[in-house]
């Protein structure tokens, strides 16, 4: 018997739901702390047509990954490694978007503003990007937690590259 809704798929989309609303949540909730409601936008939950059509893909990865290969799904050890990446990279991102303070946007600024500067200090002493570093984290170990082999390795390389390209474009106007 196939079981689509049993205790441990369960467990896995009730933590995904929460790790997905937890991350967007808490993002606008930061946003608003440091630039005030009239300054931050919908756009500061992050989601973008191509990030829901990447969650989309996850899912259905998920559920035809049970129906057709349900062993697996079965690693429990997978599934709470990617819980912990999961909870890692939100304790990275949050704390450098806590760290940088109003210096924190979620837009690349292309003009000088007075709160904004290159942050050096807290856990950006030991991470260059961990805004960054922290949602790669989150995002792979969102899959992990799936058990999701291709969504895995897809989400690995689309925000390393998404990164890659953004990275550059922002140190250049931090100058």
């Amino acid at each position: 018997m196939i079981d689509i809704l049993g205790y441990t798929a369960c467990r896995k989309l009730s933590q995904m739901f929460l790790a997905v609303a937890f991350f967007h949540s808490s993002e606008y909730i930061l946003a608003v702390a440091f630039h005030g409601r009239s300054n931050v936008t919908l756009k500061s939950l992050l989601i973008s047509k191509n990030y829901l059509l990447a969650m989309i893909f996850s899912l259905l990865e998920y559920v035809v990954e049970i129906v057709l290969f349900p062993g697996l799904n079965g690693h429990w050890w997978m599934s709470n490694t990617g819980l912990a990446l999961v909870v890692i990279g939100e304790i990275v991102r949050k704390s450098a978007i806590i760290t940088a303070g109003r210096a924190f946007t979620h837009l690349i600024k292309v003009h000088h503003e007075e709160h904004h500067w290159l942050v050096t200090h807290g856990v950006y002493r030991f991470v260059q990007h961990p805004r960054y570093s922290g949602f790669l984290i989150w995002s792979v170990g969102t899959q992990i937690m799936l058990c999701n082999p291709i969504s895995t390795v897809a989400f690995a390389i689309v925000v390393w590259k998404f990164f890659a390209e953004r990275i550059p474009y922002e140190v250049y106007f931090l100058k």
